[in-house]
């Protein structure tokens, strides 16, 4: 039977620090994370260490964040938006979805080519 690698549990409550809402307004579950450079402050929480860290290197979404810290998208709300508020971290809105080409546009511009053979 094989090991399974014991993975440290820290429960929402503890990494948001008991609040039920975070301090700036909320981001979307694809908003992108990116480190601004400044190092956190010395008095900010593991977690929040841990998230700056990864974030370093490259921008994450909030989803990506969650899964690599191990923790709940909306407890990596929490601390996106606590190193957002310290100049940590920045965030931008999710790139939207491309619009989806009429194709009747499409077919028109074939049959143009078409007819300059």
């Amino acid at each position: 039977m094989t090991a399974v690698p014991r993975r440290r549990m820290v429960p929402a409550y503890l990494a948001t620090g008991g609040r039920t809402r975070p301090g700036t307004a909320g981001f979307e579950r694809l908003t992108v994370l990116y480190a601004a450079g400044a190092e956190p402050p010395q008095e900010v929480e593991d977690e929040h260490r841990r998230l700056w860290e990864l974030l370093r290197p490259g921008a994450l979404t909030v989803v990506e964040a969650a899964a690599h810290l191990r923790l709940p998208v909306s407890a990596t709300v929490f601390l996106a938006a606590d190193l957002v508020e310290t100049g940590c971290l920045r965030a931008r809105a999710p790139i939207p979805r491309a619009q989806q080409t009429d194709r009747s546009i499409v077919e028109r511009l074939l049959v143009g080519l078409r007819t300059l053979r």
